[in-house]
């Protein structure tokens, strides 16, 4: 079984920066999908950042483009995000998620069926 845990969030001014991490373990020696999402009050959760851990090679949706890094450290069986620049509307739980899946990763949150409880990101204007 497969169960991110993350860390990492707290409430930060805008301009600041945040790193977080999701600890995953992931059995076998299967390839593996890994995603930060985010999700705002009253909004869908969406996409940030996508890295496959086999080759590390890594997607950004739209929230994640720009001003986030996503990278892992397989030894550790851990995946960052490290957030720079940020704004208000940055401001959302943000998850992270498994899939036991081959590149290419997708965003679709349907396709990943391991969440961890999410860690809150806030940003002050």
């Amino acid at each position: 079984q497969v169960q991110p845990v993350e860390s990492g969030g707290g409430s930060v001014q805008a301009g600041g920066s945040l790193k977080l991490s999701c600890v995953a373990s992931r059995p076998g020696y299967s390839g593996y999908c890994m995603g930060w999402f985010r999700q705002a009050p009253g909004r869908e959760r969406e996409a940030v950042a996508t890295i496959y851990s086999h080759t590390g090679t890594t997607y950004y949706g739209d929230a994640g483009k720009g001003r986030f890094t996503i990278s892992q450290d397989n030894s550790v069986n851990t995946v960052y995000l490290h957030m720079d620049s940020l704004k208000p509307e940055d401001s959302a739980m943000y998850y992270c998620a498994a899939a036991p899946r081959v590149w290419p990763c997708g965003t679709e949150v349907s396709g990943y069926p391991y969440w961890g409880q999410g860690t809150q990101v806030t940003v002050s204007s």
